[in-house]
């Protein structure tokens, strides 16, 4: 069977017409950030603002056609509505713009409790480890959990929680949330294939971020653990904007290099009048299973004096750990895997602490 190439997915939604424009979608350049693997695709469709409430309809069809080539076995259609402007930014990055006057959107207030960010200015600490033995612990202390994924361009929940599978349309344009280990989860990883590239820019990455709050039925929740990506970007502004944070975690490991970039993620939460809940020093210290050495191999209490610096408490230190990584890549976190360990006893004390802080009890226990 010959691979599915753009030209094909393109002259398909040539058929796809734009009633209110009385042209197709492709001649009226609406189709964008094709990305393929396989037999799967997924695409955007770019239009104005006051144009996104309307195009449903159309979406559909574009993904209805997108199905009817041959090859192609699964195909994602997001649509994105945003506006340019001369200088070649978007309306919503500008400061003192339209965007910055409007009060914040309050998504899921009715639904969503609270919402935690758990954030880090750098890759590679653990963050995400980290969020989704979080999520687990405050599921263990009787909360109703949700995991957003919000990594659009590396996710990774759906291999740590162990889920697969595209997630279940019930209704609309809503979808459901898949679910293990009682924590419920979106990611983009679950809409696109594996090892596809996201080459989109900022709008496209917003507008995604919106549709996984706004389209998901997520249900009656305690709170939503917000897996940010890495850096101080678009993602992590939007959410800021769209989303009422009850606050911020920030992971790093203890080593100079990593503090560098947790002070820029400092100061975007600060701007953004997001408080932070604390720090959490990952990869803290290694205890040689043998010979029972203690060994900083990432420096000793960097993180500490970065919290003390600041007047931001730290509120964990978890251990370097085989069995911590071994828990991320078989989708069965440390938590669960090894709950007596002292990597368990870490996280639960997080959890407890974050109850606290962010007012996180449950109203069904409280």
């Amino acid at each position: 069977m010959q691979a599915v190439t753009e030209e094909q997915i393109l002259a398909a939604l040539s058929a796809v017409q734009d009633p209110s424009q009385n042209k197709d979608i492709v001649a009226l350049g609406l189709v964008q950030a094709i990305q393929i693997k396989d037999s799967n695709i997924s695409f955007m469709l770019v239009v104005p603002p006051h144009r996104g409430p309307a195009m449903e309809p159309i979406r559909k069809r574009a993904e209805q056609v997108a199905l009817s080539i041959e090859g192609v076995t699964s195909a994602t259609v997001l649509v994105t509505a945003h506006e340019s402007r001369a200088d070649g930014l978007s309306a919503s990055s500008s400061s003192g713009g339209a965007a910055d006057r409007q009060v914040k959107e309050k998504i899921l207030e009715s639904k969503v409790r609270r919402f935690i960010a758990v954030a880090s200015g750098k890759g590679g600490v653990g963050k995400s480890t980290t969020a989704v033995n979080l999520a687990i612990a405050l599921k263990l202390e009787g909360l109703r959990v949700g995991l957003l994924d919000a990594d659009v361009y590396g996710p990774s929940q759906p291999r740590m929680l162990g889920v697969s599978g595209k997630p279940p349309a019930v209704g609309g344009d809503m979808v459901a949330p898949l679910e293990n280990y009682g924590i419920k989860l979106m990611s983009m990883g679950l809409l696109v294939p594996d090892d596809t590239a996201m080459i989109w820019r900022g709008p496209m990455v917003q507008s995604a971020l919106t549709q996984m709050l706004n389209s998901v039925a997520w249900g009656e929740l305690d709170v939503i653990v917000i897996d940010l990506p890495p850096g101080t970007g678009d993602i992590q502004i939007s959410l800021a904007q769209q989303v009422n944070l009850a606050g911020a975690v920030i992971v790093s490991t203890p080593q100079d290099i990593a503090l560098l970039d947790v002070v820029k993620a400092l100061t975007m939460f600060e701007k953004a009048k997001v408080p932070i809940l604390g720090m959490i020093q990952n990869m803290a210290v290694w205890h040689c299973p043998d010979c029972g050495r203690v060994d900083h191999i990432f420096g000793e209490g960097g993180a500490a004096e970065e919290a003390s610096r600041r007047g931001i408490d730290l509120i964990g230190d978890i251990p370097l750990s085989l069995a911590v990584r071994q828990g991320s890549d078989s989708g069965l976190p440390v938590i669960l895997s090894e709950p007596h360990s002292a990597h368990a006893a870490a996280y639960k004390q997080i959890a407890a602490s974050l109850i606290e802080r962010a007012d996180l009890r449950s109203e069904k226990t409280s």
